[in-house]
């Protein structure tokens, strides 16, 4: 279980630091799409060939902050790239709207990790992550910007870039929605034929997560695209449809954790660790995937009209999806309405004929 207690090991450190919620992440983007002001000024900054470090204020920000001098005016991108030709760091308020502070130097704690080179953006990283703001930084020698946000690093693309980076994801998006639902029928099927297979239920769950995860890198390319993202947004959504709702049944049925601890050490595996079958069953909580097992079966039941309530009760009833399967109507019985059963019974016999297929 070595594998695991290392993955539960980094996940623990990284709750003991300040992280950014996915959420909070793309509220920050949408300040930075084409078309915005703040946008336009970091684009024209980086066009006149100066170099800048960008601060938002907020309540953990001062004690960072030493020298410069106070500005106190309305934000617009010419008087922001016109401060780009000075020293130091310029300062925002918290909404963005002010330019508060120019000329500020940056003492953010030097103890505190960073995976940045340059003087200039390991203050940036330093600075999001001690005072938990955005911080941007735009290196003339680089040709780029740097967005820092808690323990995010998020470098921005040129629009170009990001159309190509986000068609190319998507290709990605579509090959493996392709084999997701391939690998899920198969399970299904074999579901259906009391048949217990881990490493079919392993390949659902990784191409589920994987396409989560791609997904989520795409909304963060779409969001910042803006109106130009807007006929990918809606073929993301389309493709993504009822994948993460699948994959938690699968994981519901086939781990000896819980749900919720599950999904909190898969959700933070990274491609690699995804990919890796050994990994993933360990996550599971098996020695490996060759094990027999029963199943509980919320997976299969989920595609009938029970509702979840009901799925819950026929399950308590039976013991698991095996039981359920082989049961004649008297176990149906004690749970539903005759009716029901009899629906029920119908239900079951043509998902056999139809995942046969």
């Amino acid at each position: 279980m070595a594998i695991k207690k290392e993955i539960q090991k980094r996940i623990i450190e990284k709750t003991n630091t300040s992280r950014a919620t996915e959420e909070e992440f793309l509220s920050i983007l949408k300040n930075v799409v084409p078309g915005t002001g703040f946008r336009a000024a970091l684009d024209g900054a980086l066009k006149v060939g100066k170099g800048a470090l960008i601060v938002v204020e907020n309540d953990r920000t001062s004690p960072i902050f030493d020298g410069g001098f106070r500005i106190n005016t309305a934000f617009t991108p010419q008087k922001l790239i016109e401060l780009t030709k000075m020293d130091g760091a310029i300062v925002l308020s918290r909404d963005m709207k002010k330019i508060n502070y120019s000329n500020v130097l940056l003492i953010p704690d030097s103890f505190i990790k960073t995976h940045e080179t340059g003087t200039r953006h390991k203050a940036a990283e330093r600075t999001a992550i001690q005072a938990e703001t955005l911080t941007v930084a735009i290196s003339e020698r680089r040709n780029d910007i740097t967005l820092y946000y808690k323990d995010i690093r998020y470098p921005l693309l040129r629009t170009d870039e990001l159309l190509r980076k986000a068609n190319e994801q998507l290709q990605l998006l579509e090959k493996q929605r392709e084999l997701f639902d391939k690998y899920n029928h198969k399970l299904i099927f074999q579901e259906l034929t009391n048949f217990f297979n881990l490493k079919q239920a392993i390949g659902v769950i990784q191409k589920g997560k994987l396409i989560q995860k791609i997904g989520n890198e795409l909304r963060k390319s779409i969001i910042e695209l803006g109106k130009e993202g807007t006929l990918l947004r809606i073929r993301v959504k389309e493709i993504i449809s009822g994948v993460e709702k699948e994959t938690d049944l699968v994981i519901k049925d086939y781990a000896k954790l819980d749900l919720d601890k599950s999904q909190l050490i898969l959700n933070n595996l990274n491609y690699d660790e995804i990919l890796d079958e050994e990994v993933m069953c360990q996550i599971l909580n098996y020695e490996n995937p060759n094990v027999g097992g029963s199943i509980a079966g919320w997976h299969v039941l989920s595609k009938t009209s029970l509702a979840n309530s009901e799925v819950e009760s026929l399950i308590k009833e039976a013991g698991n999806l095996q039981n359920i399967m082989k049961s004649e109507m008297e176990l149906y019985k004690k749970v539903f309405t005759e009716e029901k059963a009899l629906a029920l019974k119908e239900e079951l016999g043509k998902m056999k004929i139809f995942f046969n297929s």
